[in-house]
């Protein structure tokens, strides 16, 4: 029986979570959120993080009913994410896996989502759709690695959204992700947008300036709604995803698809 406790804090989230043998224990988390408008600054969130890191710690440990002598490793998210959220968890990572005597393992963001999904799912060798704040790519495992089918070849589709969310004023509490979802749903007028697909990538930085650019002309001229915009902008986005994600299952003979990563959680499960 092993017990692991693992600190992650890449973005606008940390949390604390305790697994044993595949069985999670607790997962307590806090979310950094700014006014509507407004992005998450590294520094900022970094100092959000500290604040809250030794409080979910605890919570953590009590949640679970464990000790820490109880623990067997503690891990840590080691990359990629924003640098100084990453460096303020990571210290205190290293710091409780030297008071407690505990070995101390870097685990990687992305596949740390795809090894989830998979304990969570028991799905055996799925065609993975990984998408977040930082990442969209299309991923599968061949031959003792992952390997990257499509990808973005500019931004990511949780920074596309979130940025058209702060153009709009979206709120971004829970996220602007969940937000511009809710608002989707009371769209009723598509909106034709640029569906940039490139073989197995996917671009979305000029659906983006195109859609800033949408919503100040029409909006103000009252030819559409916040609404019907973020209907067209989510359908147009997911379509773009949907097919590269065919597409890798096609190649691969994969009858199953995972999707993990933010975004993943906010709008596609």
């Amino acid at each position: 029986m092993t017990i692991v406790i693992g600190f992650e804090g890449s973005a606008n989230k940390i949390g604390v979570g305790i697994v044993r043998d595949g069985a999670v224990l607790s997962n307590p988390r806090r979310t950094y959120i700014t006014p509507p408008g407004q992005g998450f600054l590294p520094s900022e969130t970094a100092k959000h993080h500290c604040a809250c890191v030794l409080s979910i710690l605890k919570e953590a440990l009590l949640q679970a009913g464990i000790q820490p002598a109880d623990i067997d490793c503690v891990a840590f998210t080691k990359g990629p994410g924003m640098g100084a959220p990453l460096v303020a968890v990571a210290i205190v990572a290293r710091t409780v896996a030297q008071l407690w005597k505990k070995p101390l393992l870097g685990v990687n963001h992305c596949i740390g989502h795809i090894e989830m999904g998979r304990l969570i799912t028991g799905a055996a060798n799925p065609t993975v759709l990984y998408v977040s704040g930082g990442n969209t790519q299309v991923i599968s495992y061949s031959e003792r690695r992952y390997r990257i089918f499509g990808e973005a070849i500019d931004i990511a589709i949780g920074n596309c959204l979130d940025r058209f969310a702060r153009v709009i004023k979206i709120s971004n509490d829970p996220s602007p992700g969940y937000n511009i979802e809710q608002m989707a749903k009371k769209g009723s007028q598509f909106v034709e947008l640029p569906y940039t697909v490139k073989g197995m990538d996917v671009s979305f930085s000029g659906i983006l300036s195109y859609t800033e650019e949408m919503a100040h002309k029409m909006l103000g001229a009252g030819e559409c709604t916040p609404e019907d915009l973020c209907f067209s902008l989510q359908e147009t986005l997911f379509s773009m995803l949907v097919e590269v994600t065919e597409r890798a299952m096609a190649h691969c003979g994969s009858r199953e698809v995972l999707i993990v990563g933010g975004v993943g959680c906010k709008y596609l499960c």
